[in-house]
């Protein structure tokens, strides 16, 4: 009998994306007219279960195939947690996820809500995108539904992912949870805000941009442009008691560092950029599926991960250009 697969689970968002695609980001007071308009399946914790799905297993042999979560081929299993409205939205959003593989038992779908909503402008000639959340139904997401470890669901995780659009008392409670139950987390703190000490306390990964690092690790984004200004905020997360550190850096590449004396800087993969939407995401996913591989090395992790997101900038849209195993 074959072992059982990791279970990675994923705690965070789900929103609807209102994408408008513009020559220019617009100035103070300025009207624009897109140059095209699509709505599609976003949020942080949404793209990242979708991103494990994708790189966990091939792409379905035929247009109207779809993935399914007991795939024998899959190198992993992804539980998604969060909520959504009892919406058009609401239901286009879960049958998307199961349709890539995801186990949406876990979604819950409260009265008297709306499923959430990000609206986001995409610069055509860069691929830089900003983005304006509605949280709806991803703020009714409460502490004390999250304060014991059976909350995490059964069996536990081999892996916990979160994110930071969902409340963070939320956030802090499910990261007891799992800390009494022995589960590792992967923290992805975005948006970033601040945390408490206790947040960071046996941290198994912490994976941030040069924006988060520097609102996070206190320092200036400037500071983090020298090799020494990234070692330097790498150890005052691993001060805090992470255990591996993850920055991204753009057109940089990756910087990593952990608790076992390994760090580098990892060079950007070369790309088109079309669209950085799911990026960040992409990125996660894949770094995670390395992490419950049983054969986890943080260089070789950063460098697969740092593939992977290369090839997501070059598609439009967030979980529709994040790219199946087959396909890197």
């Amino acid at each position: 009998m074959a072992p059982p697969k990791p279970l990675i689970t994923v705690l965070g968002s789900l929103n609807m994306d209102l994408v408008s695609y513009v020559p220019h980001h617009p100035l103070p007071g300025e009207t624009l007219t897109s140059t095209r308009f699509a709505i599609s399946p976003g949020g942080k914790g949404a793209n990242q279960a979708v991103a494990c799905a994708k790189l966990s297993r091939s792409k379905p042999t035929s247009p109207s195939a779809t993935a399914t979560a007991a795939d024998p081929t899959a190198t992993a299993e992804i539980r998604m947690l969060g909520a959504v409205g009892r919406d058009t939205y609401g239901s286009q959003l879960q049958t998307n996820l199961s349709a890539h593989g995801v186990d949406t038992s876990g979604i819950l779908t409260p009265a008297d809500t709306k499923t959430g909503l990000a609206i986001i402008i995409v610069d055509e000639p860069t691929g830089q995108n900003r983005i304006v959340l509605s949280p709806e139904a991803n703020h009714s997401l409460h502490a004390s539904q999250f304060s014991t470890p059976a909350s995490l669901g059964t069996p536990l995780p081999s892996l916990l992912i979160m994110q930071l659009e969902i409340p963070l008392p939320t956030v802090l409670a499910a990261l007891n949870s799992a800390r009494e139950s022995a589960v590792p987390v992967l923290l992805n703190p975005a948006p970033a805000q601040a945390l408490p000490a206790s947040a960071y306390e046996g941290l198994a990964h912490l994976v941030v941009n040069e924006t988060e690092a520097a609102i996070l690790g206190g320092v200036s984004e400037s500071d983090l442009d020298t090799p020494a200004g990234l070692e330097a905020v790498g150890k005052t997360f691993l001060g805090r008691g992470v255990q591996n550190v993850i920055v991204t850096l753009g057109g940089r590449g990756v910087f990593y560092m952990n608790a076992s004396g390994a760090k580098g800087l990892v060079p950007a993969e070369k790309a088109k950029v079309v669209d950085t939407t799911a990026a960040g995401d992409t990125f996660v996913g894949m770094y995670a599926l390395d992490v419950v591989s049983g054969n986890f090395d943080i260089e070789e992790a950063v460098k697969k991960a740092n593939r992977a997101s290369a090839k997501t900038v070059e598609r439009l849209g967030a979980q529709d250009s994040i790219p199946w195993r087959d396909e890197l």
